[in-house]
């Protein structure tokens, strides 16, 4: 039986399966938790004296005095007197990550199906680059710069960036401890369970960025479009009044952030040429030997 090149093929549907989309999830974050295991901040602390996240700190400190934008902790300064106001920035940072995130990841799946492959494997790739970076870069929090060093902080290591006043600290404030929040590090169950120097780069701006601008076309109204847009903005607040980022592991978010676009989107469109070649071949098949499909 002879086909023509102009033979209509049926069009290939791509259907979302919500139980593959749940075992990449999964998948994730086991993969997560044995990286944390190996190279999360128990581990690194494990002789007492995290010497690695502290020089990492100082290198980032460095970088920011170098370009005169060190100023984590006059800003962390202005809000400590006012304490409803610190515990609430300190629930946003334990609670919006991972709320929001889930409840966007959520939303494209049921509104934006056409496109949700596609800010999936974003989100994936995003989130792999984070767990490279925790690995390859651990860095102590400017919380943890002068907290005792059996607390995973590095009051203990000499640093000539230090205050010349007395107590020579670096004059952050861990905000979750002396504030209180949903949890507490204190735990030994939590300090086990965390990689307190997972910060660059931030997947907090990271994912942020990637729910407002994935949520953008949903959006009709201009103050859900403003509103949308100040979530990453004051999630970048939020990780610098708490003392849980620098301001650079922000910037390092929103690279990782864009090399997972990239990467992401062009994985989906190779994936889909070679999904729809490969359903041609079937359908061109079945056209020429009808009778194989009996």
């Amino acid at each position: 039986m002879q086909v023509s090149d102009a033979t209509a093929l049926p069009h290939r549907t791509h259907r979302l399966r919500w139980w593959k989309e749940a075992a990449l999830i999964v998948g994730f974050y086991v993969t997560y938790s044995w990286t944390r295991n190996q190279f999360g901040s128990a581990r690194i602390a494990a002789d007492g004296i995290p010497e690695q996240a502290f020089t990492n700190a100082e290198l980032v400190i460095r970088l920011e005095r170098f370009v005169g934008l060190y100023h984590e902790e006059t800003l962390q300064e202005l809000f400590l007197p006012y304490g409803w106001f610190i515990q609430f920035w300190n629930t946003f940072y334990g609670t919006a990550h991972f709320v929001v995130t889930i409840a966007v990841f959520v939303l494209l799946y049921i509104k934006r199906p056409a496109v949700f492959p596609q800010w999936r494997n974003t989100l994936l790739v995003m989130t792999a680059l984070g767990i490279v970076g925790f690995a390859l870069m651990p860095l102590m929090p400017p919380r943890l710069l002068d907290a005792p060093c059996d607390r995973f902080g590095g009051a203990c290591i000499a640093s000539e960036l230090r205050s010349d006043e007395p107590g020579g600290d670096f004059g952050f404030v861990d905000t979750l401890k002396d504030y209180g929040g949903p949890w507490s590090f204190d735990s030994e169950a939590m300090a086990e369970l965390s990689n307190q120097y997972a910060a660059m780069p931030s997947l907090h701006i990271g994912w942020s960025t990637w729910c407002a601008i994935a949520m953008w076309p949903l959006l009709r109204r201009r103050w859900q479009r403003i509103a949308v847009f100040a979530y990453p903005l004051a999630t970048m607040f939020c990780i610098i009044v708490t003392a849980n980022h620098y301001w650079i592991d922000g910037v390092g978010g929103l690279i990782i952030l864009s090399v997972g676009a990239l990467i992401g989107w062009r994985f989906h469109r190779w994936n889909h040429t070679r999904l729809d070649h490969r359903w041609e071949r079937r359908q061109l098949d079945a056209v020429r030997h009808p009778a194989a499909r009996q």
